[in-house]
């Protein structure tokens, strides 16, 4: 019985670091995701400025 308890001790803890692995993938990601987000809304800003500021003249 006592090694049944061990094997699955061991198996919780090789799920818990494999998922731990999965979610810092996620992270890592949507890290990403977000620096090109907020490069693209303030290339867009800087955009809209130049065009309201009269950028076609």
């Amino acid at each position: 019985m006592k090694a049944y308890i061990n094997i699955l001790v061991v198996f919780f803890l090789l799920i818990g670091l494999t998922s731990c692995e999965v979610v810092g993938g996620i992270f890592k990601g949507g890290m990403w995701t977000g620096a090109i987000l907020v490069i693209a809304v303030i290339g867009l800003v800087i955009w809209l400025f130049t065009k309201l500021l009269g950028g076609n003249k």
